[in-house]
């Protein structure tokens, strides 16, 4: 399922790994944690909207998410 090979910057990436721990990155180890991010958003995006529609709303709420996020783990 990809796409394009850079939706997500890298840098801000890498700090998120860092402050959790990550002492070094490899560039390919970015790459696939950020195709891996890409591709989760875009399953809760779906998942979002499917709620939103289902609830007969144009409009993503954070109901919405949430109960995606709970569907998808």
């Amino acid at each position: 399922m990809k796409e394009s090979k850079k939706e997500l910057p890298l840098a801000p990436l890498e700090r998120l790994l860092r402050k959790s721990g990550a002492r070094r990155v490899s560039k390919s180890a970015l790459v696939e944690f950020a195709q891996v991010i890409s591709d989760y958003i875009k399953d809760l995006s779906s998942e979002s909207m499917a709620l939103a529609r289902h609830a007969g709303r144009k409009t993503i709420l954070d109901v919405d998410v949430r109960l995606a996020k709970k569907k998808l783990t």
